[in-house]
């Protein structure tokens, strides 16, 4: 019993228990709403699985950095109307999407430097930046972003999309193709052994030769250059260009990298804990819309989440002081 409660509290645990979790939500959305189990509800909500997941790369990157990232939102928003705009302005796509990448790179290695280098916190560096996007796509489009996405991209991210025989659109091995990559960068690579290392103990890690503002501004520019490819993702889910489609994303981005077990101070957390969160965030939110709940108050319980997880997770201490 004692081994069993201390593997629940561990890393290990927390993934093994969030994909619990998922799949018991799953098993009740199934008794309560017809159809709720259908082939296209599955692929609907791995689709939206995987976008959310594509979001949260950086985040959980971040938060292993012990920071946080509340550009995330606004990067996506810039890069859906940037893309949409100058692919309707009649821009090769492949241009306008490596021009959304370099300047997505360029907004979180601002984020990430200003943050380390002057001793501001990541939360008000990226939530200013953030706001500083937003309102320029706004100023440049006037509020009324147009254009769409080429076919390819919605083929896919489509729910009714195919991988030959299987059933799914191409973003769901994509994303497992992903994954695999992000665990072994975060287990094998030396950047993700500095990541790791810098995330639990801040001052000690440049005494390892480890130069934390060099990973700082490395670790956000990721984080910026995957909200944009969500944003160009869910340019061609959604078929049009939307400034605020990125705003659900900034609580759900944070619940699922907590949800999958990574400690907001920094030091702990894994991409598979956090796809394990992202089942959980959005097998809830399928399930209380499924039941009828407004968006706003799925938006609420999941504020309610977040609350109650860094009431828990928050307590502990940080792991520089177990070592």
């Amino acid at each position: 019993m004692i081994r069993f409660k201390s593997f629940l509290a561990s890393t290990g645990g927390r993934i093994f228990g969030a994909f619990v979790i998922a799949a018991l939500l799953h098993l009740v959305g199934t008794i309560l709403i017809p159809g709720y189990s259908s082939s296209f509800a599955i692929r609907a909500m791995l689709v939206i699985a995987s976008l959310l997941a594509v979001a949260c790369v950086g985040q959980t990157l971040v938060v292993i950095l012990g920071g946080i990232d509340l550009s995330i939102p606004f990067v996506i928003g810039f890069a859906n109307v940037v893309a949409a705009q100058l692919y309707g302005e009649q821009w090769n796509f492949a241009l306008v999407c490596l021009l959304v990448a370099v300047i997505a790179l360029l907004i979180g290695a601002f984020n990430g430097y200003v943050s380390r280098k002057l001793e501001i916190h990541p939360l008000i560096v990226t939530l200013g930046s953030g706001m500083i996007v937003q309102g320029a796509v706004l100023l440049w489009t006037a509020g009324f972003p147009s254009g769409s996405a080429p076919q390819a991209v919605s083929d896919f991210v489509s729910i009714g999309g195919s991988v030959g025989p299987l059933p799914f659109p191409w973003l769901i091995p994509a994303l497992v193709a992903l994954a695999a990559v992000i665990i072994l960068v975060l287990s094998r690579s030396p950047y993700g052994r500095r990541l790791y290392a810098l995330g639990s103990n801040p001052g000690a890690a440049p005494l390892a030769l480890i130069d934390p503002v060099r990973m700082w501004v490395i670790t956000f520019a990721i984080s910026a250059f995957f909200a944009a490819v969500a944003g160009v993702l869910l340019l061609g889910f959604t078929g049009s260009a939307y400034g605020d489609v990125g705003q659900p994303y900034l609580f759900q981005t944070i619940a699922a990298v907590v949800v999958g077990g990574a400690a907001l101070v920094g030091g702990r957390g894994s991409y598979l804990g956090t796809i394990a969160g992202v089942l959980v965030l959005t097998e809830i939110n399928t399930l209380l819309i499924g039941m009828g709940f407004q968006p706003a108050a799925v938006q609420a319980a999941l504020g309610l989440i977040i609350v109650i997880l860094v009431s828990l997770y928050g307590r502990e201490r940080h792991i520089r002081t177990t070592i």
